[in-house]
């Protein structure tokens, strides 16, 4: 019998929609056993030429700059988003009037309420979401989780973690939209913190309340001469225009199982890249990640023997389903890297279309992922832990 195929509808052609169409066309290549094969059907973007470039590059069968044209396309039956922040919720909710399934990246949208909508609509059509969560899609994370609900390290009582980049460390980066309330919401946290606090969910389960605070420390940035993204560059006659949002931000978290701990994110670490790493404590052991390794995972056991205690290195690999797409056998630390973990997402989001649950995450995940970013937002405004309600 022919594999059915999955027509896929992306929206922007930047980075993260760079990483999407690589890894509809690898998921489609490494995994023999997907019940769907990615078809890449048609690329939109902003304009006709920008659209054309990147479908020809990316290997689209077509292309548009009219997004809501691709939206409605009869053959389109899943709609990838990895627009800016505030763009997601009218494309979103389109897909979802349209009967589509809706792939998006990280936050939701810029509003709580917003976000709220999709989940309700998303519901009431009978469509299945998925959110672009890699941090939680690692092997090292998904064996993590295993040790966890295998109780080897007992009862949890704290998570530590962060997310650090550095490249809003040059003053002279320009402004972008990443700068704007408006276009973003939060700065670092919406756009590093978020991917914390989604391990914390995770991991750890709920979280109860939090307390707050950010600082800004470069107030001002020069308007883009050329370029976009990382790689603008500011002219000499640059005009300066106001930061809105957080370079860098610190939250307590109280969990509902009263767990408790600290969740931190920046975007002007110098030095740092891919800098997000945390750490689950409990009553027996304790589980340690860090990103710039994260096939690996450092963990201590107080049930190990008294000669042998102390933290060790456990590689991560075959005791994760989705990794056998890479290494066909029993097999782990097998070096994976960033573009590939967004292969796993593609893989377990054609596994949660086929089944009778949703995907995971989908847009439920990410509308409490929002809700704790909103809850941490308001407590540095006013001051005072804010319950999750």
């Amino acid at each position: 019998m022919a594999t059915k195929t999955l027509n896929v509808g992306l929206i922007g052609s930047g980075f993260m929609g760079q990483a999407h169409a690589d890894a509809w066309r690898r998921a489609g290549l490494l995994y023999a056993d997907l019940p769907l094969k990615p078809v890449l059907h048609t690329l939109a973007d902003a304009t006709a030429s920008i659209a054309e470039q990147a479908a020809k590059r990316f290997g689209f069968a077509h292309w548009t700059a009219d997004w809501r044209e691709m939206v409605h396309h009869p053959e389109i039956d899943i709609v990838d988003i990895t627009t800016p922040n505030n763009m997601h919720f009218d494309m979103a909710l389109a897909a979802i009037h349209a009967g589509k399934h809706v792939y998006c990246e990280k936050p939701l949208t810029v509003s709580l309420e917003e976000a709220h909508i999709l989940v309700e609509e998303a519901r009431k059509a009978n469509v299945k979401t998925i959110m672009a969560f890699n941090n939680i899609k690692t092997p090292a994370a998904q064996l993590a989780k295993q040790m966890i609900e295998r109780g080897e390290i007992g009862e949890l009582t704290r998570f530590r973690g962060w997310f650090d980049q550095g490249f809003f460390n040059d003053p002279n980066l320009p402004w972008s939209w990443r700068c704007s309330r408006e276009l973003a919401g939060s700065g670092s946290l919406g756009d590093l913190g978020s991917h914390v606090v989604s391990v914390a969910q995770y991991l750890m389960g709920p979280v109860a309340s939090v307390i707050g605070q950010e600082q800004t420390f470069i107030s001002e940035r020069p308007e883009a001469g050329q370029g976009s993204g990382y790689g603008a560059t500011a002219s000499s006659q640059s005009v300066k225009k106001r930061v809105e949002n957080d370079d860098q931000f610190q939250a307590l978290v109280r969990f509902t199982n009263q767990a408790a701990g600290v969740i931190e994110s920046s975007r002007i670490s110098a030095g740092k890249v891919f800098g997000i790493a945390w750490e689950v404590s409990g009553t027996e052991g304790t589980i340690i990640m860090d990103g710039e390794r994260f096939n690996e995972l450092k963990i201590a056991r107080y049930s190990d023997s008294n000669h042998d205690r102390g933290f060790k290195t456990i590689y991560a690999g075959s005791q994760v389903d989705s990794f056998a797409g890479f290494f066909g056998f029993d097999f782990a630390g097998g070096g994976l890297g960033y573009f590939d973990i967004k292969v796993i997402e593609i893989y377990d989001l054609i596994k949660g279309l086929v089944s009778n649950q949703p995907c995971f995450p989908d847009f439920t995940f990410g509308y409490e992922n929002q809700k704790i970013i909103d809850a941490m937002i308001r407590s540095s405004n006013r001051g005072g832990v804010v319950s999750i309600k």
